[in-house]
Order: structure tokens, then sequence, then C-alpha cells
């Protein structure tokens, strides 16, 4: 059957046809596609449709046998009309101006900072804050118009980007999420759309056209979990009959020549410099032949003079999509329509758009338009504003991040450890001075189970710098009462305690800087002159603990015997460092701060240490209630005796530590405990003993009393806190101690490892005052038998 066909030649097939090839002169190109596919009339099978082309007047239609050869001459009578373009046809009428609204775009680290301000700064606080954000207008196609906020978000002086418009808002963080959902979010839009509408009254806006961009951000953060609930709104007031397009938008590469568009990028750029901003949010433009000026917002009045009633302006568009603005605009216009909407016809519109590409920068891709502002004016009341953002799904509703699939785990164990400690300061102790007690740097002599007890403490108080000295192996006896070891670390004899502590640390929280040093301390009454090699040795092992102790803040003594005590107090009490002590017995224990020496560069009359003394007289009247910390008496200040070798001719029962399971836990708490009260002191090592006579008083402290010493009985389940002065002859902290040990060092140290007790007690006056002690019960007695009425020689 032939086909009828309506002939014209063509350059090129403008159907909806799959061919692609050129026709010449006098032939007619036939689509290669059967009519069901393409063609919206009923063609029975068997047939094809040629393109739908014009026809001319004159065209004639023509039958084509089928199957016929392509491409084929024209057949005859048939008329070949060129074909013509037909042209621009004006609008029937003008179409409302649609805007494409933000996207927003919070960066991971918008999220932690937040949470760093929430924990230690806002609290519960939930008044709105000052956030700052940017928008770009280079994106690449595809993405949609974002407004950012970064980590800086907080900081109103932090730099943006280069080349991109800054934009400011408000930070409404709520404290519950029942709180975040029951805000009343209409309130909070008309709150933000009367500030802009009252900035476009007053012409403030004028002068600082970013009060046009403003933005609020409604968040709950729930920071055990990490997860993030938050909801944006960019608030846009509204026309009440909305806006015309009189010209529909176009590329500014087809309106403006190669010439007007650099001279518009460099007076851009220009005014950008001059005026010392990264991008400009709003501007004027005119332009000519070859030529283009920009100025700003507020010379409106004097730009345009000479224009004729033509006015361009521009505005800085984060929008890529060719037929629309984006959402910056729409506030501009409001302005404009208050300000200048009686005297203007119509507006052209430039979407200022700054994409680089491969190094080439271009604006060719900008949008320009024409619209029409209302003629009716805008009242004195607030428009009606729009502007909070959809969710994933494209409904009203807040959306959520969750954080904790994406954070590295060691970050995110850091926080959660921080988490308890800094609530806190939000109700409890809002003057608790965090910093001071994570940045303490600690050693703990003695990985046993004090030692294990305190380290755990000092890690629920955030502190992220332990050490431990030891040097015992872990026995099958151990892991039931020291938490840091495990059956495997008794195999083959065992780890070194204070290498398997440390490692233990870093499984438990990787946060913290834990090293192990598997060293002996050399100790009074154990001599290590045997020969050079284990003189050698001690050398090295008080070397060693000299270096130590001094890049450490605090000392903790939680070793077993009394002498091993002794040279870490000798050298902290000489390099003054606090030092915490803590002993067991089986049922008792002691938990005290050493007395904290003077600088050595301090006079005995400096006003720091004048202060504290005069700060002591406010506790109290009783005689042990008012020693400052520097006459407070060390671990040794109580006895008589010089150290000595406490091991030697001991039953089994009593080399070991036997003591009540719980006492150590409870010891090393309150050893801990006492450190943390001592460093939130505003006076640190040097504070005034609290006795038991200050447990009604006034607190020194946000955490209360700050003891010289902490004596428990666990059978009484009682504590008491005494108080006691330094001794002048004590062995370890005296003057004559430290003065010999300054001047001589390790020979010095040699001499008391050595020699027997006699050696420091001879030195102190030890000897001395036992020899007058005994002169004066020789002398004592017989008075006291006169006084009884008997003789001496009759007491048995």
């Amino acid at each position: 059957m032939p086909v009828p066909v309506p002939v014209s030649c063509m350059s090129r097939c403008r159907s909806r046809c799959r061919c692609r090839s050129r026709v010449g002169p006098g032939t007619v190109w036939l689509c290669h596609s059967r009519v069901s596919v393409w063609s919206r009339s009923r063609v029975g099978p068997g047939t094809v449709r040629l393109c739908h082309s014009r026809v001319g007047p004159g065209a004639v239609p023509v039958s084509v046998p089928f199957p016929f050869p392509f491409p084929f001459p024209c057949p005859a009578g048939a008329v070949c009309v060129p074909q013509v373009p037909p042209p621009r046809r004006a609008m029937a009428a003008p179409c409302p101006l649609q805007f494409a609204p933000f996207s927003s775009a919070l960066a991971a680290g918008f999220w932690h900072e937040l949470t760093q301000r929430k924990l230690t700064q806002y609290r519960l606080d939930e008044t709105p804050k000052l956030i700052k954000g940017y928008y770009y207008n280079g994106d690449p196609s595809g993405l949609p118009a974002r407004l950012t906020l970064e980590f800086s978000a907080f900081d109103m002086n932090a730099s943006i980007p280069a080349r991109c418009c800054p934009a400011f808002g408000t930070l409404y963080n709520t404290n519950t999420f029942e709180t975040f959902k029951s805000c009343d979010k209409k309130a909070l839009l008309d709150k933000e759309a009367k500030e802009i509408w009252e900035s476009i009254k007053s012409g403030a806006a004028l002068e600082n056209p970013m009060l046009l961009n403003r933005f609020l951000l409604l968040t709950f953060a729930d920071l055990k979990k990490y997860h993030f609930y938050y909801w944006f709104c960019y608030p846009a007031l509204c026309f009440p009959d909305g806006i015309q397009i009189t010209q529909k938008p176009v590329c500014l590469g087809d309106k403006f020549s190669l010439n007007q568009i650099q001279a518009l990028q460099k007076a851009y750029d220009d005014l950008c410099q001059e005026e010392g901003v990264t991008a400009l949010p709003y501007f004027l433009i005119k332009y000519h032949d070859n030529s283009v000026m920009i100025s700003l917002l507020k010379k409106w009045d004097g730009f345009f003079h000479d224009q004729g009633g033509k006015v361009t302006v521009g505005v800085y568009d984060p929008c890529n999509l060719s037929q629309y603005p984006g959402w910056p605009l729409r506030n501009f216009l409001i302005l404009a329509a208050h300000r200048w909407g009686s005297a203007l016809q119509g507006v052209e519109v430039l979407c200022f758009r700054d994409r680089t590409l491969q190094g080439v920068r271009d604006i060719t891709h900008s949008i320009i338009f024409e619209i029409k502002l209302p003629e009716a004016p805008l009242g004195p009341d607030c428009p009606k504003a729009v502007g909070w953002e959809k969710n994933q799904k494209g409904g009203m509703g807040p959306r959520m991040v969750n954080l904790s699939e994406c954070m590295d785990p060691k970050r995110l164990a850091e926080s959660s450890v921080d988490l308890n400690l800094k609530l806190m300061c939000w109700r409890l102790v809002p003057t608790l001075d965090l910093e001071k007690i994570v940045a303490a740097k600690c050693l703990l002599l003695g990985a046993g189970t004090l030692g294990c007890s305190v380290a755990r403490t000092l890690m629920g108080w955030g502190v992220r710098k332990i050490t431990f000295v030891d040097n015992a192996k872990i026995s099958y006896s151990n892991p039931v009462r020291q938490p840091l070891y495990e059956f495997e670390d008794c195999l083959s004899g065992g780890k070194p305690k204070a290498l398997a502590a440390a490692d233990r640390l870093q499984k438990i929280f990787p946060g913290v800087s834990s090293e192990g040093y598997n060293m002996s301390i050399p100790m009074p009454g154990h001599p290590v002159d045997f020969s050079e090699v284990t003189l050698a040795q001690a050398r090295r092992d008080v070397a060693q603990l000299e270096e130590l102790i001094e890049a450490h803040d605090v000392v903790f003594l939680l070793m077993d015997t009394r002498e091993s005590r002794w040279l870490p107090a000798v050298i902290a009490a000489s390099k003054r460092k606090l030092v915490i002590n803590a002993a067991l017995g089986f049922d008792t224990f002691v938990v005290m701060r050493h007395g904290l020496k003077k600088p050595k560069q301090q006079e005995s009359g400096d006003s720091h240490f004048s202060n504290a003394s005069a700060s002591s007289d406010l506790l109290g009247s009783s005689l042990f209630s008012n020693i400052p910390g520097y006459k407070l008496g060390c671990y040794f200040c109580n006895d008589v005796v010089a150290p000595g070798d406490s091991t030697r001719d001991r039953t089994l029962d009593q080399q070991c530590t036997v003591s009540r399971p719980g006492l150590a836990m409870v010891a090393g708490a309150l050893a801990v405990e006492l450190m943390v009260s001592v460093l939130q002191h505003p006076e640190g090592g040097y504070a005034v003993a609290s006795s038991s006579d200050d447990r009604m008083n006034e607190p020194p402290t946000s955490l209360g009393l700050v003891p010289h010493q902490i004596r428990g009985f666990l059978s009484r389940f009682d504590n008491v806190l005494p108080v006691s002065l330094a001794f002048d002859k004590c062995t370890a902290c005296s003057a004559k101690v430290l003065e010999q040990y300054e001047r001589e060092g390790f020979n010095f140290l040699a001499k008391v490892f050595n020699s027997s007790h006699s050696f420091l007690e001879d030195l102190t006056g030890l000897t001395l005052l036992h020899q007058e002690t005994q002169a004066a019960e020789a002398g004592i007695l017989p008075e006291v038998l006169n006084s009884l009425g008997s003789h001496p020689s009759s007491v048995r």
C-alpha cells in the first residue's frame, strides 16, 4: 500500500525519531522506527512515518511505494520547502517566579564543636546563640544550593573560604528531645522574619545586605549516642500575590558580549577587594556596549539616575538551575519593593554564578531575566514568611545524623570518657576545673593492689598520663585482687607488672598515655655495694627515678614496704612535687599528702605563703586546723626510727600484704580523690590542711575538705582526719637530709643504702634524741619512785 507523505527539505531532522543523518535538497528524510513508537495517529502494520517537518504553502502529498530505497529523490509533483526556524513568540502572559531553596550542609566538625560547647560552655543554657555559615555560587551542575556550617560556625571572627558569601543565623539548642519536638516552630520563624522586616524598614539592610540572608537552626544533641537532630529554616518574606516574570531567564553568555562579561567580572572583583569582602551578596549593575559598572545597594539613588528607568541588580546566586534563581533573591525583592517599588516599572535581575573548572573561571552560565514587582505597596506589618527545610523524605520535619558510625572509635571513646566529668559542671560543681585534673601527669610507684585501684580511678577522672614503676612479676594470686591483670598474665613465670599494667590501660582506653618501667627502687638497709655491677645498677635506677619524678606532677607511693618509700619521698621533696601516699594494714589504712616544701627561691616572708597562713586562721581555732601545706609532715615524720630492712626474718604472713580485700579499693580511691581536691584548691599543695574539726565549717574547695591524712578503720567503718607538723629530725624531708642529698647526690644515697639505720639517725639527730630521752627517763624514774615512797631496788 502506498503511504501519503508530506515532503519537506531539511538540514537536520527535528522530530522525535532516532535518525541523525544529513539529507540534501530534493530528498526526504524518513523515520527508521515504526509509527507505534513515535506517532500518536493510528497507522496500520507495515508502514513507516516520515519526519514531522513543517511544509510550506503549495506542498502536495505524494505516495511512496513500500518498501523504498533510502535516501531517495523527491517524488514528482512535490514541492520542497526549506525549513526556517519559527520566529520567537512573545509570552502570552507573565508566569510566576519560583525560587530554588537552600539545602543544609553541616560538616562533622560543626557537630564536634557543638558537642564541646554544650558540655563545657552551654550546659543547660537554652538561650539563642549566634552562628555563621556560608554559601557558594561556583558549585558544579547537579549540586543543590547549599548553606554550609563548619567547626568555625561559632566563631564570628573566623574567616570563610575564598569567594564564598557569609550568612548569619541563630542556634536554638534544646536540652531534651521533647523540647525539640514541642518547640513552636512558627513562633521561631515569625521572630526571625520580623527581624529581617525591621532591618528592611529601618534601612539597616541597605548598609549591611547580609541581614537579608538570616537563618535559624533548631537542634538537639544526644551526646550519649551521638545522634544529632536538627531542623533548618531560611526565613523568606512573601509577596501576597507573588512576582511575575516578564522575560524568561537566559544565560549571560547569550545576552552579554565577551567584552561585557570580562568587564563585569573585573568590576565585581575590584569592588570585593575595595570592600574587603570575599563576596557581595547583592550589587547594582549598569552596562553599555563594552563597559559594565557595579556598585553597592546603599548607592541606589545616585547610581541609576542616567539609566532612564532601567534597573539591573545582581545577586550572588548559589543555585545551578538554568530557569530558576536561588533563595537569596526573595528577601531582596521585598527590600526593592518596599524602598523603590513605586518608581520601578520592572527590574532586570542577574543571578551571578562564578564557576572554575579545570583552572578556567567562567560566569557565562549566570542567568539574567526581567520581573515586574507588584503595584500594590507593602503594608507596615511583616509579610508572611516561609522557610522551614524539608527532610530527606520530602516532608516537613527534622533531620537526624548519626555520627557514632563514622567517628574514629578512639575519639569516640575519648569524648565518652569526658562526658560524665563535664556533666558534673552543669549543676553539681560548676567551678570544677577539669583541665587541671586531666593535665596532671601521675607517677605510680607500685603496680600491685593499690596501684591497680589508683590507676583505674585516675582514668575515671580523665587523667591522660599514667606511668608505672615496679620490679615484680604477676603471680597466680594477683589477678583476683589486682584488676589490671588476667590469668594469662601469670603464665610462663608471669609478665612484669609495670609493663602489663601500662599495656592494659591502653586496651581499656586508647586515649591514655601509659608507660611501664620494670625497675627496682634502692632502699635504706638494702646494700648495693656487693660488686661494681650492683653499684652501677643502683646508680642507674636512682638516675631513672629522678628523671621520672622530675617529668611528673604527682607521685603516688603505693609500695609494700616502708623503706621502699624513702628514696621517692626524698627526691620528690627536693624537687617540690606533690606526693600522695597510701599504705594498708589488715583492716586499717592511711592516705596522706606529704607537705610541699617552699620553692628554693622563695623567702620565708613571701606574700604567697603569708596569705596561706592568713587564710588558715579562718578555718578554726584548733591547734591542728591552721597548718599550711609547706608545714605538713611526710610519711616518716611521725617516726623516731630510721627506715631499715623490714623484710628480714619475716614469716609468710608477714611477707605478704594481708588485708581485707576491699581495703585497697577504698584506700586507692581516697588517694586519687585527695589528689583531685588538692589540685582544685587555689593554693594547690600549699593548701591549709583540713582536720576532723573542720567537718562542720565551710569547705575550702568546691569538692569539700582538703585533709592532710585520712586514717580509716574498716572494723568500725570510720575515718578520721588527723594533721601532723613536719618533724625537724625527719629521716626523709628534714632540711639536713635534703641538703645532704642535693649536695652529694648518689654518694649520699649509697651511704644510706649500705649502712644500717643508725646513719640516718645520726645525721638527723635522732640518735641524740634517743640518748636525751633515755637520760630523761633515768632521771625522772627515781623521782617518781621517791614520790611513791618506794626504793628502786624494791621495784620488780
